[in-house]
């Protein structure tokens, strides 16, 4: 990703910290008959999308001498953050849920990590480490822009894929928006410089076990609603209460896109079907094709689409069989 070195915000190229994450591949598949491109993100060093941001954001903590972060996170951020600031040569402490997946804690652990296990929801952890950052540089994925601008470079590279061209669609998994947000800025900034001659329609794609934003776009309202979130297999997406839910909903409709909510019945068929054509994908990314397919039933069958396959299987592979036994859903 570092070859749009001069959209990304730090100073000196001494500062960057990097595992040679991004330029994914982007494949073609057929999904309810028509041809879209995914972009195969669960490849990069960690297993998932987080690397893009986590790579400028602890490059912006070296170029500013941190020497020790913390983060909270459901699991992915968590590793991201980990494995940089380790390659960093910076102390980093992770915050999660204690329910998080097991391969996401010990993948934690193994890059040298402190690991803090929050009882309760993923938004009792966010209020836990706010007692942490008096002391400690707050790595936050979801509060510090820096992080977007590293997702952002998902946008870039879909359109140099494309021949410098947008999707007219972009098909995304929303929990705390840190992709959906990071793709608005990088098409937004693409259209702007007049390298694309268009901005694609952000299809936001939620559990419709925790979907405070669908319901909220549903209900004209401008920030996320109140919800009885229930649990969902998509960990990655289960956010009650997200922070940025009114950047959110906001950046969806200047898109003149939507939201879609996903059954978890869904999510598990999907995440079967991906698994036989050979993608091993966490449920997050089963959940994202879920809404790809009912966005597909919907619209214009010429126009081009674009989602990601936002995290690797192997990090939810022992919960995501339990859960399956759990539910009847094998």
């Amino acid at each position: 990703m570092w070859r749009y070195r001069e959209a990304l915000p730090i100073e000196s190229d001494r500062s960057i910290v990097t595992m040679s994450e991004g330029y994914t591949p982007l494949i073609e598949e057929k999904i309810c008959g028509k041809n879209v491109f995914i972009k195969m993100d669960h490849l990069l060093p960690t297993g998932s999308y987080k690397d893009r941001g986590a790579s400028l954001l602890v490059s912006y903590a070296r170029e500013h001498q941190v020497s020790s972060l913390v983060e909270d996170s459901s699991g992915n951020a968590g590793c991201s953050i980990a494995a940089y600031s380790a390659r960093a040569g910076i102390s980093c402490e992770i915050f999660v849920p204690d329910h998080t997946s097991v391969g996401k804690l010990r993948q934690i652990e193994a890059y040298g990590s402190k690991v803090r296990l929050v009882e309760g929801s993923r938004e009792d952890v966010s209020r836990k480490i706010l007692e942490q950052t008096k002391e400690s540089f707050y790595a936050s994925h979801v509060y510090n822009p820096v992080f977007l601008h590293g997702t952002k470079t998902l946008a870039f590279e879909i359109c140099e894929q494309l021949g410098w061209n947008s999707p007219g669609a972009i098909v995304v998994p929303v929990g705390n928006g840190t992709l959906l947000l990071g793709a608005s800025i990088g098409f937004g900034e693409l259209y702007s410089a007049g390298i694309v001659d268009n901005l694609p329609k952000i299809i936001a794609v939620q559990a419709e076990n925790c979907a405070p934003l669908l319901r909220a776009f549903e209900m004209n309202q401008k920030d996320s609603a109140d919800v009885n979130a229930e649990a969902t297999v998509s960990e990655g997406i289960a956010i009650e209460k997200p922070v940025r839910g009114a950047q959110i909903l906001k950046a969806v409709r200047d898109s003149r896109g939507t939201f879609v909510g996903v059954s978890e019945q869904e999510i598990i068929e999907t995440w079967k079907e991906m698994s036989k054509r050979g993608h091993f994908v966490e449920p997050t990314s089963a959940a994202t094709i879920a809404g790809l397919k009912k966005y597909i039933s919907k619209t214009d069958p010429n126009e081009t689409i674009a989602s990601v396959f936002t995290g690797h299987g192997l990090k939810t592979a022992c919960e995501l069989f339990s859960w399956n036994k759990q539910k009847g859903l094998n």
